[in-house]
């Protein structure tokens, strides 16, 4: 337990040094983290359900031409992809890191006799099977990983899909992330949120670090009450289309792809900026939101 004055004497974090990621697995703060995936009000967990039913069709029609097929879902959260993939008559296998997400998915699965199955596991080390015509990973859940833990999660992924199968990733934008790791400190209060139900006070300072393109947000969270101090931290790790590239043609990938979105009203923008043998052929590196990235195994 950490005491107000120790946050005096912080000194700039080394990325992932004091936490892999936020608690994930807490079952309390998965709780917390749930309400925020099925709060509608807003896109900071998992997007609103009208924009998620938008990336539904385009992975049902776009990437999938709408044939019945086996989808790994590597971060699933609480299920809302698969859900409504499932209603589309693909089969799916969900992991997450969540128990309480992993709980909700079953119980939503189970009520609407869906073909999916959860399993609550680190994707670094979960057993991702075989046979899948699409492995997916969306919403920047990619730049969560040190680089050497993601090349080993889209090793993984490679082996799990069959041959003339395919990868969806969504990550982070460079521009993004360095943003992130820029922000100015900040500070405020909440009766319950996130970090803890009761009332508390949250300051937040973010550290963007040149050489190594990653960011850190660290959170004091002092509770108002009590006056103690509980530090969370996580780190970010940015790319470049070109690393990007390089790093998913390392794994096996081939015929990469990238989309300005998984939205078909901007479809033809994606359409537009597709790339195939060179990444110099399209912008993406000023993008400061998401790439969408498809890519083959033959």
């Amino acid at each position: 337990m950490m005491h107000l004055f120790d946050i005096l004497n912080r000194t700039a974090p080394e990325p992932w040094s004091e936490a892999e990621n936020l608690p994930w697995n807490e079952p309390a703060f998965s709780l917390r983290m749930l309400n925020e995936h099925l709060n509608q009000a807003h896109d900071a967990a998992s997007r609103r359900l009208e924009i998620i039913d938008q990336h539904v069709q385009f992975i049902h029609s776009w990437v999938l031409n709408g044939v019945p097929s086996r989808i790994l879902d590597m971060t699933c959260g609480p299920g809302l992809y698969l859900e409504r993939l499932a209603q589309l008559n693909h089969v799916c296998y969900g992991i997450d890191y969540s128990p309480a997400s992993i709980n909700y998915a079953r119980r939503q699965a189970e009520r609407a006799l869906l073909d999916i199955t959860y399993s609550l596991s680190d994707v670094r080390v979960a057993d991702f099977r075989s046979n899948w015509d699409l492995a997916m990973m969306i919403y920047g859940e990619f730049n969560t990983f040190r680089t050497a833990d993601a090349r080993r999660v889209l090793q993984k992924a490679y082996h799990a899909i069959r041959p003339g199968g395919r990868l969806l990733l969504e990550p982070s934008a460079f521009e993004q992330i360095r943003r992130t790791g820029q922000r100015p400190p900040s500070w405020t209060t909440y009766r319950s949120g996130l970090f803890s139900e009761n009332p508390y006070l949250e300051l937040s300072e973010a550290f963007w670090d040149d050489e190594s393109c990653t960011a850190t947000t660290r959170y004091f969270v002092v509770d108002l009450e009590t006056s103690a101090v509980e530090r969370y931290s996580s780190s970010y790790q940015a790319y470049t289309i070109a690393q990007y590239s390089d790093l998913l043609q390392s794994c096996g990938f081939t015929d990469l792809q990238y989309f300005v979105s998984l939205q078909p009203a901007r479809l033809q923008e994606a359409v537009n900026i597709q790339v195939s043998t060179s990444v110099e052929q399209a912008n993406l590196d000023t993008l400061d939101d998401f790439i969408v990235i498809l890519a083959n195994k033959w």
